[in-house]
């Protein structure tokens, strides 16, 4: 297939590229290269070093042979989406390409709604470019599992079945978002189902968990081909986190009780869900969900496992959650679309935790102390963070 992966400078959307272009598919990647300015205002960078976008596809087809065609420019930007559509001709997009975090989104007005803006705006100018240009291209939306909130009941794959004063319908599962970042995901979800009812498009909505893990089958034949690694409380995953904090001798930050549970995936698993996701594209004017995970855990299991396995002394420190949420709650949640499309998972285990942990103890020099404690309140509505070189805050 022609695949055009959006955001596909980033974290996950560069090996995703790199994935499907090694499984023969024909690949461009459009990114405005914003993620790196985003690490020169919080002052840190990357755990793993990470190359240019040039640098990382030249070398990509030097060490396999397959090209990667880039695309540089921002999706807010309706002619370069337009422009690239038209130059690519790609039969699905896979959209990445998204402020991607619930901490920036909360630091302060100004961070609100670009984070609103950016991913709101990038989505609709390629709703509507697909139907200017060509309605059968199937878009492959990243959302995230945190749309749904943590509700007393079980999480349904996208859609629940209401009855109600004796009538019955499939209406979109409730959402309970808890940033701004994640109510930007909840109105790309309905701004992509609306399109697709009303002008025919199809899409699958990709509500995925949050994913650990940095290396891939593909990032690890060269250093130029490596993704980042994000350990700060802003952009840090927790289980990738914690492995840095780890290594450097800090204290595994757990907030409140931690007793907060999040549906998880390792990030080879990521790519193999966009692929089946791509291969067995929805119907025209199908709008489709699919929960993207694996297992599910709470942050206190996580450090906890962290704290077993390391080769270090490692302790862990209960620290106020500077979030507004339950720090103990029910979690369910339901994934069936993936695996019957063939998914089969990598679970988390001991060697994989132990993995992370002496990747991070690798790079440890590189660690930037003062951006691990959370500086970031979602209870104010000023920003409490310093930036350039000062601390940051989740």
């Amino acid at each position: 297939m022609r695949i055009l992966v959006l955001g596909g400078d980033g974290y996950l959307g560069w090996p995703t590229a790199l994935h499907l272009s090694q499984r023969g598919h024909e690949v461009g990647v459009a990114d405005s290269l914003v993620r790196r300015h985003y690490d020169d205002e919080m002052g840190v960078s990357s755990l793993v070093p990470i190359r240019q976008l040039q640098r990382r596809v030249s070398t990509w087809k030097e060490v396999s042979g397959h090209t990667i065609q880039p695309f540089i420019g921002d999706l807010t930007n309706y002619a370069f989406v337009t422009e690239t559509l038209r130059s690519f001709e790609p039969e699905a997009v896979v959209h990445f390409a998204e402020q991607r975090s619930a901490p920036y989104s909360m630091i302060d007005r100004d961070h609100a709604v670009y984070t609103q803006v950016n991913n709101v705006v990038g989505t609709l100018n390629m709703l509507y470019a697909i139907a200017e240009l060509d309605p059968s291209i199937h878009l492959v939306k990243l959302g995230t599992m945190g749309e749904y909130g943590s509700p007393n009941i079980e999480i349904e794959e996208g859609f629940i079945e209401i009855t109600h004063k004796g009538r019955t319908d499939l209406l979109p599962f409730p959402k309970q978002p808890n940033s701004f970042y994640h109510l930007s995901k909840v109105h790309d979800s309905h701004n992509i189902m609306f399109a697709c009812r009303t002008w025919g498009l199809r899409s699958t909505d990709l509500n995925q968990g949050i994913v650990y893990g940095q290396q891939t089958p593909e990032t690890v034949l060269h250093p130029d081909l490596a993704t980042r690694v994000d350990y700060d409380a802003v952009f840090g995953t927790v289980l990738n986190r914690f492995a840095v904090q780890a290594a450097v001798g800090y204290p595994l930050t757990v907030y409140g009780k931690g007793g907060q549970t999040r549906a998880m995936l390792e990030i080879r698993d990521t790519l193999a869900c966009v692929e089946l996701a791509c291969l067995n594209p929805a119907e025209a004017g199908e709008f489709r969900v699919f929960n993207q995970f694996t297992e599910s855990f709470s942050v206190r299991q996580l450090a906890e496992w962290v704290q077993r396995v390391a080769p270090m002394d490692v302790k862990i420190e209960s620290i106020p959650d500077p979030r507004v949420e339950k720090e103990e709650h029910y979690y369910q949640a339901v994934t069936t679309r993936l695996p019957e499309l063939g998914l089969k998972p990598h679970l988390l285990g001991d060697d994989f935790v132990r993995s992370l942990v002496e990747l991070a103890v690798r790079h440890k020099d590189r660690v930037n102390v003062e951006a691990i404690r959370p500086t970031v309140n979602w209870r104010v509505t000023r920003s409490e963070v310093s930036v350039a070189g000062g601390s940051v805050g989740e």
